[in-house]
Formats: structure tokens, sequence, C-alpha cells
């Protein structure tokens, strides 16, 4: 999967998640809120992919707690302000 598609299967997801932000997810454009919709996703297919193998229990129950941290720093993302193009590392 590209990133570009991971950032988009991970806004879907968190706005599946999140019903209460879905508008502000949906709407989001900031890079900062982009790589937290990619990284989600990153997350959240990894964590399947170990709960399908059943292999480590211990390692899926640390991709669910990430997810869920990971949705916390969204929530407040949706909440912040833009950072200005200039304060980005390329």
């Amino acid at each position: 999967m590209t990133r570009s598609n991971r950032r988009e299967a991970g806004r879907r997801r968190l706005a599946m998640r999140l019903p209460q932000m879905r508008t502000l997810i949906m709407q989001a454009r900031d890079p900062w809120q982009l790589e937290l919709f990619e990284a989600y996703q990153m997350a959240v297919e990894a964590r399947d992919r170990l709960r399908r193998r059943r292999f480590n229990l211990k390692l899926v129950r640390e991709y669910d707690e990430t997810c869920v941290e990971i949705e916390q720093h969204v929530i407040g993302a949706m909440h912040a302000p833009p950072y200005p193009d200039y304060c980005l590392i390329p």
C-alpha cells in the first residue's frame, strides 16, 4: 500500500472509530494529522496480521495500546492549530 493510500485508509478507519470527530477527520489537511492517519493504518495492519497468526498475544495487546494512543493524538491534533509550512522539516 502506498503512503497516500495508507493515509486515506487510516483517515477512513479513524472516522469510523471516532464518529464524534468524523467531520474534522475527513476535512483534515495538516501534514501532522496526515502522518497520524498513516501511522494509525500501519499499526492496525500490523496488529491485524499478528492477530490472524495468533503468534504473540502480548504483542497484539501492545499494538492495540498503540492504536488507542494514536487515536488520542488524533483527537488532540483535530483541535490544535495547524502547523505553518515553515515549521515542517523536509
